[in-house]
């Protein structure tokens, strides 16, 4: 099975991850900058791609469903590796080490 087949659109696991931690689709969007009905749609397009409901709607609000806090707990497990990943080749190795640099000299 190729990995373009087994992982949902990143763009779909983000929107899950903020709707589940916020449990709010409107402040998921917030977060995002985009609108309440494009994080919607990214949801239910992430559990007609899985086959399952990952949020119980109600007026104003969702919950999770089982599925959901089951795929919750590995989605923001994924996300703070990728993040720390990003981080580690990102950030000054040595924070604490002066950097000399000589100005350019101009002939």
């Amino acid at each position: 099975m190729s990995l373009s087949r087994a992982l949902p659109p990143l763009k779909s696991l983000l929107a899950f991850r903020h709707s589940a931690q916020t449990l709010s689709f409107k402040k998921a969007a917030e977060h995002l900058f985009v609108t309440q009905a494009a994080v919607s749609q990214q949801i239910k397009s992430l559990e007609q791609t899985l086959g399952v409901e990952l949020f119980e709607r109600h007026t104003r609000q969702v919950s999770l469903t089982a599925e959901g806090q089951y795929l919750s707990d590995y989605v923001e497990k994924a996300f703070l590796l990728l993040e720390e990943g990003i981080k580690g080749i990102t950030e000054d190795p040595n924070p604490n080490t002066p950097v000399i640099s000589q100005g350019a000299s101009i002939l």
